[in-house]
């Protein structure tokens, strides 16, 4: 009765998923990240991005392969690529949609990067070769409900995802809380867009939510500013989902 009475208000599948305690960060992810080779401006935003507290709880592993849709510039290409090393394999996810400019940021990223490769669809589509271990999107879930970029299919797309990994495989999404009630409103303003409604669209295609973390739940954040205001010091969630 207690969990009906969850789900009736709207609140069920967000609040069953267990939040995660900051797990130990890996000796690789960690080398990753302190690689000098990483861009400065890449560098000065660890402390509020918290890569090696996002990435442990992830689950990225050296002989992984992982997807990252819309890499956007390249913060996380890099040091998955090397946690990924010579076994695994990275597929940058660019979209042609936000022009020639964005495209040519992500191929600097990426450039020696043996082990990732580059494909550039229309923003809600993508190709992959093969089954991946990870599909992991960064800040830019909600970017799929911005009418002016794309009509996106946003089922459509979150089945995409799921036929894209193994079984088993875990499906990463970050991005900035909206208030809570306004679903995908304020993504085409605000950029952002509510956890419920995430956990909502991803869970029917078919996806488990497994787990959550608080790294980077800010509450100083009411969610009524524009995410480019703030700088990354957003009140962000991460989930975790997995296909059975």
């Amino acid at each position: 009765m207690k969990l009906s009475l969850l789900a009736a208000c709207g609140l069920g599948a967000a609040l069953l998923a267990p939040v995660a305690s900051s797990a130990a960060v890996p000796d690789y992810v960690s080398k990753a990240i302190s690689d000098a080779s990483r861009p400065a401006d890449e560098r000065k935003l660890d402390d509020v991005r918290k890569p090696g507290e996002i990435i442990a709880f992830a689950g990225v592993k050296p002989g992984q392969s992982v997807a990252e849709y819309l890499p956007g510039g390249g913060y996380y290409t890099r040091t998955l690529s090397e946690v990924a090393g010579p076994k695994g394999k990275v597929y940058a996810l660019e979209t042609s949609t936000w022009g020639k400019d964005n495209i040519e940021g992500t191929k600097k990223a990426i450039a020696g990067l043996k082990n990732v490769a580059l494909d550039i669809s229309p923003l809600g589509q993508f190709n992959l070769p093969a089954k991946v271990d990870v599909f992991w999107t960064t800040d830019n879930y909600h970017d799929l409900h911005v009418p002016k970029y794309a009509n996106v299919d946003i089922t459509a797309f979150n089945k995409h995802v799921f036929e894209s990994l193994k079984s088993g495989g875990t499906y990463i999404i970050v991005d900035h809380a909206a208030a809570e009630g306004s679903g995908a409103r304020d993504s085409p303003t605000l950029h952002r867009i509510e956890k419920r409604t995430v956990v909502d669209e991803v869970t029917a295609a078919g996806f488990k939510l497994v787990s959550e973390s608080d790294a980077l739940h800010n509450t100083s954040d009411n969610h009524t500013k524009k995410v480019f205001d703030l700088h990354y010091k957003t009140d962000q969630f991460i989930l975790k989902f997995r296909k059975p």
